[in-house]
């Protein structure tokens, strides 16, 4: 690829917008994603008996299991929001630029 076809989609105004959406969209999901994993990280450092409780008196399974799943869930369900949005937004403005690209060669 040259570099005057380069600048010219670095220029379009909907490459502009498809970075700026999309990292913020992205720092968005990491930041939830981030403080998720952090708060059961620091809660297991500085209250470990409150993921060290039984579920039930006479249960083995501690409430730590089913947290670190929900934790587990909650990183594909932000997966899945991220490939959603960029299966319709995303992709949409990448065809603009795809199209205007093809039409200034």
């Amino acid at each position: 690829m040259k570099k005057e076809h380069v600048e010219a989609i670095k220029n379009d105004p909907n490459f502009q917008e498809l970075v700026s959406k999309r990292s913020a969209f992205a720092w968005t999901l990491t930041i939830a994603m981030l403080v998720v994993y952090f708060a059961f990280i620091l809660t297991i450092a500085f209250n470990p008996s409150a993921l060290g409780t039984p579920l039930s008196s006479d249960s083995v399974t501690t409430v730590g299991i089913p947290v670190g799943i929900m934790i587990i869930v909650f990183a594909f369900i932000l997966t899945g929001i991220y490939v959603r949005r960029a299966n319709s937004e995303f992709d949409e403005l990448t065809a603009k630029i795809k199209k205007t690209a093809k039409e200034n060669e």
